[in-house]
């Protein structure tokens, strides 16, 4: 890597120019502040002080001349009630006066102006008002009007001259007021003229570094990369500008002899690779043609075996009617041995065929009432079920989408073991049950039969596995495999719950309908208990009758080809026998 070029950081450039602006711009701001305070302070004197003056002193003349009229008035008349404009008018200008005396501290020359309106108006009643008054009520109104000449209308002409001197010194101190403002906004103005330059001459001189230091050593950088990425991995990345930028111009190119050294070594091993995946594609097509070949293989030599295993069969059995008992008894023994093995191949070379059908031939999915298949379960289990005396019983069962043959015979198959593996001296009882966890329907096939071993529940659907011998308990020991498989093809999942206290107890989940996990998430609130958690079980002597409880506690009969929910055969239950 190069060594670190000398001089000024792009940082260190752009924080030096913010800071000088920064500066400048905080110096106009103070400027702007104490201009717009003093601003704020003449306004507030021409709203608040010279112009209520203005206002006031207006209203002074008018007391006064409520006064000298109610005088010349009364002088007249000599009505008692012509002297009550003279007595309002001199209480509000005792009132104005107040309230002028209030806003005049920062105008001595109008308090000035202002105390010669008071000594005059003070001097008119004394030597005017006053006596007007007190000669009329004592001697007439003749002798008051007599009262009334030229001087003293001269008096009062004095006095109205000093409060118009008032007003005028009021309109001047207004004038400058507002002669103030415009000054300040006008300073104001071109303070933020200045600030406004200062930003766009800062914004300038900051694009034309940025052009300079930032962009177009990038737009270099980003050329030298561009012509490495198109595949030139030879070439050399150099880079100026800021320091920052030379080292990251080092910092690619080293990228690049590190991705060029990284290159050549994967060319080789893709090279390695592609002549193995060759081989894998090759051997991957013999294996499919094997697959397919072995299937066929497999699906004619089943049809072929059909035919000799009958025939054995067919004659052995006419060998076991015709010398029953007519040969010794090995001979019998020995026929017998030969009827009961080819009557196992039969029975084993049939369930080879439907397992190896499982999702080969297909039907399609569509929408499957498990009620109504149970009730075709109950109709091919029939006679297993009057020989053991078994009691069938399901509940509620959901519409899934499959192929309703298949799980026809995956139910068939649950019903049929729970009946087989049953206790010698408890009668059978089977119950179908499901619910919804999550987006999927976990269902359950439950007895009370011998039950299934921990360590032996993964072994039972391994295809021929068995546990018992077949004197014991007849069978191929293929029907869990076909349940394992058809549940799969489903897109599901089984195995046994190890967690019951009596019996046995198989589950499996099928994915739900979108419409019934809207509906369970609609239905949801805060009150409603937590589902059970996967895998956690309901003993089968308490299943039935929290199922009928979260179906509305129905009672009724209901028969085994009822497509409806809460489904049993024959009357409450199926008891045959």
């Amino acid at each position: 890597m190069k060594p670190v070029v000398g001089g000024w950081s792009l940082r260190r450039r752009v924080v030096t120019l913010l800071t000088v602006v920064g500066v400048l711009l905080i110096g106009l701001a103070t400027a702007e502040a104490a201009m717009a305070a003093r601003n704020r302070t003449q306004i507030d004197a021409i709203l608040n002080q010279t112009g209520p003056l203005r206002v006031q002193s207006q209203e002074l003349l008018n007391a006064l001349l409520d006064q000298e009229t109610a005088v010349r008035g009364y002088a007249v008349s000599g009505k008692p009630a012509d002297l009550r404009p003279y007595r309002d008018g001199l209480a509000q200008e005792q009132s104005v006066v107040a309230s002028m005396r209030a806003l005049l501290d920062d105008y001595p020359q109008i308090g000035r102006e202002m105390q010669i309106v008071e000594e005059r108006a003070a001097q008119w009643r004394r030597s005017v008002a006053e006596p007007v008054i007190t000669t009329t009520e004592q001697s007439g109104t003749r002798a008051g009007q007599a009262l009334i000449t030229d001087q003293a209308r001269q008096q009062f002409d004095q006095l109205r001259a000093a409060v118009n001197d008032l007003q005028g010194e009021i309109l001047t101190a207004r004038e400058e007021a507002a002669a103030a403002v415009r000054t300040s906004s006008n300073v104001l103005v071109v303070l933020l003229i200045v600030a406004a330059l200062v930003v766009v001459v800062a914004g300038a001189v900051l694009l034309l570094s940025l052009d300079r230091m930032v962009i177009r050593p990038l737009t270099g950088l980003a050329t030298q990369v561009r012509e490495v990425a198109e595949g030139d991995y030879q070439h050399r990345i150099s880079t100026v500008g800021p320091p920052e930028f030379i080292r990251l111009g080092d910092d690619v190119d080293a990228m690049r002899q590190k991705i060029a050294a990284d290159l050549a070594e994967v060319r080789g091993a893709r090279e390695r690779i592609e002549w193995v995946n060759s081989q894998l594609q090759k051997q991957a097509e013999e294996l499919t043609r094997s697959n397919r070949d072995l299937e066929q293989f497999a699906y004619v030599a089943s049809h072929d075996l059909q035919e000799p295993l009958r025939k054995v069969a067919s004659f052995c059995q006419l060998l076991q009617r015709r010398y029953a008992g007519q040969l010794d008894e090995r001979a019998d023994q020995y026929i017998a041995f030969a009827v009961d093995g080819a009557q196992r191949m039969q029975r084993l070379i049939n369930d080879l065929l439907a397992f190896s059908r499982i999702g080969r031939l297909t039907t399609g999915f569509v929408e499957v009432d498990l009620n109504k298949v149970m009730g075709d379960v109950a109709g091919q289990t029939e006679a297993a079920r009057q020989y053991a005396d078994a009691e069938l019983t399901w509940t509620d069962l959901p519409v899934i989408s499959g192929e309703e043959p298949l799980l026809t015979n995956l139910l068939a198959n649950l019903v049929s073991n729970s009946i087989k593996f049953r206790r010698a001296d408890v009668l059978p009882k089977v119950h179908v049950s499901a619910r919804l966890v999550g987006a999927e329907w976990e269902i359950s096939c439950e007895d009370n039969g011998i039950g299934i071993e921990p360590e032996f529940a993964d072994k039972i659907f391994v295809i021929f596995q068995r546990l018992h011998s077949k004197d014991a308990y007849p069978g191929t020991g293929i029907g869990l495999a076909i349940v394992k498989k058809i549940v799969e093809y489903h897109g599901g999942r089984v195995w046994v719950d190890t967690d019951v206290p009596e019996g046995t107890a198989i589950r499996f989940t099928l994915p739900a309908l979108p419409a019934d996990v809207e509906a369970a998430a609609a239905v949801e609130s805060p009150d409603q208990p937590p589902a059970l958690p996967e895998g956690d079980t309901t003993p089968p002597n308490e299943a039935p009758a929290a199922l009928a409880e979260q179906s509305d506690g129905s009672d009724r009969p209901d028969r085994a080809d009822e497509p409806s929910g809460g489904g049993r055969t024959g009357d409450m239950r199926e008891t045959v026998g």
